[in-house]
């Protein structure tokens, strides 16, 4: 099975080869949209901001690169934000694959912006890529920004309000938390992509 990482202009890639690595998954890091086309299965992941990383993906020609793809495509943390519509963060559009926009976190006392470190998401609906999770996997968060819940939730999490914590459109599916490094958890989700059919 071949597997593409695409180029999303982040960092960070070196922990989500290795942890891939764990189960037996090599990887390519590539902004070639040809190697992306072909491959398997293929990751979206992204560290940062939205503008810069839609500007990235715009200046590599991957913009339908991506919004064509038709085998399992998983966006990692701002790599799922960059699926839905559009961004508050620096007023971006993005890759409008899923419905919605990102808004950031409201403050609020207690409540630490960006959400940061470990939280317990709530299974929506069943699907493939929960198998083996139980009713509440914990996951680990670092983002500011929030996809809204809707038709396309597979789990749902809380930081103040309810967001997305993983999403499903077609073949495109999505994780706001960092399954390379949310423990068990977060490998099983890695290991129902890689045997997504």
């Amino acid at each position: 099975m071949s597997l593409a990482i695409i180029d999303s202009g982040g960092a960070n890639i070196a922990s989500v080869r290795f942890a891939l690595q764990r189960l037996g998954a090599e990887s390519v890091f590539t902004a070639d949209p040809d190697v992306i086309r072909t491959a398997d299965r293929v990751i979206l992941p992204g560290v940062g901001a939205a503008a810069a990383a839609m500007h990235h993906l715009r200046a590599r020609g991957l913009v339908e690169c991506i919004r064509t793809l038709t085998q399992p495509v998983l966006g990692i943390c701002l790599g799922m934000q960059l699926l839905f519509d559009s961004s508050e963060e620096g007023d971006v559009d993005c890759l409008g694959l899923i419905p919605g926009r990102l808004r950031r976190f409201p403050g609020a006392p207690g409540l630490r912006v960006p959400h940061m470190g470990w939280n317990h998401a709530e299974p929506a609906k069943d699907d493939p890529l929960l198998d083996a999770l139980g009713r509440e996997p914990w996951f680990y968060f670092v983002h500011s920004y929030y996809a809204p819940v809707g038709e396309h939730t597979l789990a749902a999490c809380r930081h103040g309000i309810e967001f997305s914590a993983l999403v499903r459109q077609g073949n495109f599916r999505g994780a706001q938390f960092h399954p390379e490094r949310s423990a068990r958890d977060g490998s099983q989700v890695l290991k129902n992509f890689l045997e997504a059919a």
